[in-house]
């Protein structure tokens, strides 16, 4: 009996099964390209798996395009929940019958000799090994959430949860609890635990907010009108260094609202600058708080004049504006916690993701660890990446933004991209 694994030949690997490699897939195969999607648990799993019980979309329902499947619900400007969005993109692959094999990792990519891949997998189907002239790297960039590398000197009778693992308020322990970062999930579990009466300490970082409605529309709709989504990182000010900005954090809950730390503030949160140290239960922070707050409101107020001067040019009817006035201010910026005399038996961290790609063992990652590439083009030839954001645009990261990066990257490997360019991306960079 042989004990080498079974091996497969075919054009093209699709490593990873979520909305970015199915929407590559859709693509390969209307063009008639044999191709398998490699996917390590199951299709669009992290939408369940990673979001808490309230999430919902932060971006309206009509955002929700890929590839020859739209949202078509009747409530295109609401926010879909977790579980419809779970639902919604559960339908997807059915649409296609996409090569799809669940349940199998790939766990080692490297270079062929003579060109192309080799990638090694394990899963239901046992080890097995994969040729392909080309691989797409569709696995995202959240793969290891980042926490202080002191966490592990908080003292032990304290829990500690990432961001991914929270569910609800009832999961936790009796007692109060510290949310460590205000970007997207940060701000909205904080909001979800001190909606359900929670007494709740927030250190902030630097992320900026917006509004969630501004002069009869939603912000996002409007910058989407203003083409801010289709606008390629390259002509960005900063250019690829877009990539490192921190989302705004606003929620699509009950219908879609501003965040407003100030406000919950003034309600009983206990608001801090950033997270500095922490041993036993003792914490110290930086004194930020008042700078977080005023960067926050600033970045509000700037997006809501751009939008003026979008509505003052085009001429559309529009109700009027006003910017935000803060509701609340601190005191003074507290620069420590003492979590045992404040009842914190829970720390939520809320600080963000890094990529993981420890398996692709080919020389297209800079000293983080992040893939380089030009619109998801490495410079290996044959290896892209797809499903990161600002892979191109600002909608790279959303639902939106998809499915032209995927219509990119197939086109790349038909060659199509070089004959019939698309009038959207023709002579766009980045």
């Amino acid at each position: 009996m042989s004990h080498h694994p079974p091996s497969h030949v075919l054009p093209v690997a699709v490593v990873g099964g979520g909305q970015a490699g199915l929407s590559v897939s859709w693509h390969l195969k209307r063009s008639g390209v044999e191709h398998v999607v490699l996917e390590a648990v199951t299709a669009a799993h992290e939408w369940a798996d990673t979001r808490w019980d309230n999430f919902t979309l932060v971006t309206p329902n009509w955002h929700c395009r890929l590839p020859g499947y739209v949202y078509d619900g009747d409530d295109p400007d609401g926010f879909m929940t977790r579980d419809e969005v779970v639902d919604w993109l559960g339908g997807y692959a059915a649409t296609f019958d996409p090569p799809l094999l669940e349940h199998t990792r790939v766990t080692r990519l490297t270079e062929r000799a003579g060109g192309g891949f080799v990638l090694t997998t394990d899963g239901a189907r046992g080890p097995e090994t994969w040729e392909a002239d080309h691989v797409v790297l569709a696995t995202g960039g959240y793969h290891v959430p980042i926490v202080p590398p002191w966490a592990p000197a908080l003292d032990p009778a304290i829990t500690q949860l990432e961001s991914a693992a929270y569910r609800n308020p009832e999961e936790l322990a009796d007692g109060a609890v510290l949310v460590v970062g205000s970007g997207q999930s940060g701000a909205q579990i904080a909001e979800d635990l001190h909606l359900a009466g929670r007494t709740v300490h927030l250190a902030l970082g630097d992320a900026p907010r917006v509004a969630r409605s501004y002069r009869g529309r939603d912000s996002m709709t409007w910058l989407s009108d203003m083409g801010l989504y289709d606008t390629p990182v390259a002509q960005y000010p900063g250019g690829a260094t877009a990539r490192e900005k921190t989302n705004h954090y606003v929620t699509g809950r009950d219908g879609g609202r501003d965040i407003d730390l100030r406000q919950f503030a003034a309600e009983g949160m206990r608001l801090y600058g950033m997270l500095d140290h922490g041993r036993g239960t003792d914490l110290t922070f930086l004194p930020t708080l008042t700078e977080a707050l005023d960067h926050a409101d600033a970045v509000y107020n700037s997006i809501c004049r751009d939008i003026d001067r979008h509505i003052a040019a085009s001429g559309v009817e529009a109700p009027p504006g006003s910017p935000y006035e803060p509701t609340w201010v601190p005191q003074a910026d507290p620069v420590s916690l003492d979590l045992a005399a404040e009842q914190v038996t829970t720390v939520i961290w809320a600080i963000g993701y890094r990529a993981d790609y420890r398996f692709a063992q080919v020389g297209v990652f800079d000293g983080t660890g992040r893939p380089m590439h030009t619109r998801g083009v490495t410079s290996a030839p044959g290896l892209y990446v797809l499903g990161l954001p600002w892979l191109h645009t600002w909608g790279s990261g959303r639902f939106l933004g998809i499915a032209r990066d995927a219509e990119h990257v197939a086109g790349c490997i038909t060659g199509s991209a070089h004959q019939r360019p698309s009038p959207e991306s023709a002579g766009a960079t980045g």
